[in-house]
C-alpha cells in the first residue's frame, strides 16, 4: 500500500524538484548556467499567442524564426521569445516620434 501511494496519478511525472527541463544536465556546468539555460530553454518551447488570429499556436522553428500553425505565418522575433524588450522599446519610441509629428 505504501508503494502504491508513492506512484498516484499526481506525482508520475514529476521527477525533478526544481530541475526542470534542465535536468539533463545532471550536475554539469553549475547551477547558475543550469538556471539560465531553464529560463531559455521553458520560453523558446512554449506557444505564443498570434498577433494575426489571436490563437494560442506560435511556436519557434529555428533562432529567430517564429511560426503560427494555424494561419500559417511566419514572423521575425527573439532568439528565445516571440517579442524581445527591445523590440518593445523600438516599437514604443517609433510610436511616440510618429504622435509628435502628427501634433
Amino acid at each position: 500500500s505504501a508503494s502504491a501511494a508513492c506512484l498516484s496519478p499526481a506525482m508520475v511525472n514529476k521527477r525533478t524538484k526544481k530541475a526542470g527541463i534542465t535536468g539533463k544536465y545532471g550536475v554539469r556546468y553549475g547551477a547558475s548556467l543550469r538556471k539560465t539555460v531553464k529560463k531559455m530553454e521553458i520560453s523558446q518551447h512554449a506557444t505564443y499567442t498570434c498577433v494575426f488570429c489571436g490563437k494560442d499556436s506560435i511556436k519557434r522553428v529555428a533562432t529567430g524564426i517564429w511560426h503560427c500553425k494555424a494561419c500559417k505565418k511566419t514572423v521575425a522575433g527573439g532568439a528565445y521569445t516571440l517579442n524581445t524588450a527591445q523590440a518593445a522599446q523600438v516599437r514604443s519610441t517609433i510610436r511616440r516620434l510618429r504622435e509628435g509629428t502628427e501634433v
